[in-house]
């Protein structure tokens, strides 16, 4: 397979710091205004609070800005330790109750059942376990309380092949056709790339997640409308007046069943009875 034929491939799945890549991606504020906008509407300053996937920690300061009793948890150690620099180095380490290296398809040595009021798990871990999602979505459901949420959200596949058209019709249109049939990339299925992943339709995230038996409260697109206007929404960011109706715009069109699959992530917050 050509370096051509994986360049969109590998531009999702190699791992990235989300802290930089956020702060400096216009379409990526974006996405992060859609997910901080339902973190801030849902989450409730006396909750406590598991971030599952937490990377470098780009949602763990705007959760520790909600509830000062967040957990913070990662299978690598080494974003751990960045999450807990970053915290200490904007001032809100306070807030975070541990720092906890675990791995999300298996979390009985780590939390009890019915342990969280909320557990987020948003951006890329839901994609990245892969095979394994199912065991992952029913260890988070399984930490919930009864009546607490859960707050995912994971990649989309046609909103992966909305930003990145131009590149996809370059590819060999057996891969376009396979990668759109399962979802799935990685060694063994339809590149070699360094790790697998899984893009989301939004109608099998929602049954994902309901499989649980959590009942879906708000389900949304992450960036539907401005995917594909980088260099516009670069110019926007310096204007809080057009930034705004911006992030209303996309907050209203992105909740709209025709608009769920065309964002850069799926989001569903959700209810455990």
């Amino acid at each position: 397979m050509t370096g051509q034929e994986l360049s969109w491939v590998r531009s999702h799945s190699d791992a990235e710091d989300e802290w930089q890549r956020r702060q400096h991606d216009p379409i990526q504020q974006v996405d992060f205004a859609i997910h901080n906008h339902y973190l801030r509407q849902y989450l409730k300053s006396d909750m406590r609070v598991l971030e599952m996937g937490a990377g470098s920690g780009r949602f763990t300061q705007e959760i520790a800005a909600i509830s000062a009793r967040v957990v913070v948890a990662d299978m690598s150690a080494d974003k751990l330790a960045l999450n807990r620099r970053n915290a200490e180095a904007q001032g809100y380490a306070r807030q975070i109750e541990a720092w906890r290296e675990c791995n999300m398809i298996d979390l009985s040595h780590a939390f009890d059942d019915d342990e969280f009021d909320a557990v987020v798990c948003v951006g890329g871990p839901l994609s990245y376990v892969f095979d394994r999602r199912e065991r992952a979505v029913r260890e988070l459901y399984r930490v919930t309380r009864s009546g607490g949420l859960l707050l995912l959200s994971a990649r989309s596949l046609f909103g992966t092949l909305h930003q990145d058209l131009p590149r996809i019709l370059n590819v060999d249109r057996g891969l376009n056709r396979e990668i759109v049939s399962t979802g799935d990339m990685g060694p063994a299925s339809v590149a070699a790339v360094s790790r697998f992943w899984h893009a989301y339709r939004a109608d099998e995230f929602r049954q994902f997640v309901t499989q649980t038996g959590a009942q879906p409260l708000v389900m949304s697109a992450s960036n539907c409308l401005s995917a594909t206007w980088g260099d516009l929404v670069a110019t926007w960011l310096g204007d809080q007046r057009t930034w705004q109706q911006l992030i209303e715009l996309e907050l209203e069109a992105c909740r709209e069943p025709g608009c769920l699959d065309m964002g850069a992530h799926i989001l569903l917050v959700a209810q455990k009875p």
